[in-house]
């Protein structure tokens, strides 16, 4: 890998590139150019080639990528080539969705531990899964390694959540409550807040065909002095 500091732009399109490779190596498509993985991911081939030459040389000047190959070293890239335990916190409908999803993925991210502080959700279960007491949190991600949370806990409570998931010694949270969460620099920490994409597509629905085209603004007849950020 090279020595520069890889930005998170590219780390976020390296599942979505492992996602499409997976079903290509499902329907036994051997090899994929560039050209191709751009045209189906709607993305410029240069951008892709300049992602995967950060990590090394994948690719046969003619041929394109080994679909099989390239799989494997991303999934090494990615650390997927390795099981990572997780733990979530929160047992309600979203966290039931989660676990029941992740049942089924033949993934190495796996969720093997489901927490909850609503002491009537606490002993019932969710697929294989006992829920457990939030205050068996920090002994069970000992126990059983887990190095990432999520929360699906409300938005009043995942603060709390975040500091005893850091305090118990998670390395990375995925975040689903609606709301900032502070951890240390040490921890990795990602919002998946679909309310708010959600919400900000009302901004396009009356925007032309909803490719993304500005608004008009007007004040006072008058638009505003554009400002570069």
């Amino acid at each position: 890998m090279k020595a520069e500091k890889i930005s998170e732009a590219v780390v976020r399109r390296l599942p979505v590139y492992l996602r499409h490779l997976t079903e290509l190596h499902k329907r036994e498509v051997m090899t994929v150019s560039s050209q191709e993985l751009g045209q189906k991911l709607d993305l410029n081939p240069a951008q892709i080639r300049k992602d995967l030459a950060y990590f090394g040389d994948f690719g046969r000047k003619g041929i394109g990528y080994d679909v099989s190959y390239l799989i494997e070293k991303i999934r090494h890239i990615l650390k997927l080539d390795r099981q990572i335990n997780v733990a979530l916190i929160g047992a309600g409908n979203l966290g039931h969705a989660l676990s029941n999803y992740n049942m089924y993925l033949k993934e190495s991210m796996k969720i093997v531990a489901v927490f909850d502080s609503y002491q009537p959700k606490i002993g019932t279960h969710i697929n294989m899964l006992t829920v457990q007491p939030i205050d068996e949190l920090k002994e069970t991600v000992a126990e059983k390694n887990i190095r990432v949370g999520i929360i699906t806990v409300p938005d009043s409570e995942a603060q709390r959540v975040a500091d005893q998931l850091v305090e118990s010694g998670v390395e990375a949270i995925l975040n689903f409550a609606p709301t900032v969460l502070k951890v240390p620099s040490q921890v990795r920490i990602h919002a998946a807040d679909f309310t708010t994409d959600l919400l900000s597509l009302a901004y396009y629905l009356d925007n032309g065909n909803g490719n993304g085209k500005e608004a008009e603004v007007h004040d006072n007849d008058k638009q505003p002095e554009k400002v570069d950020h």
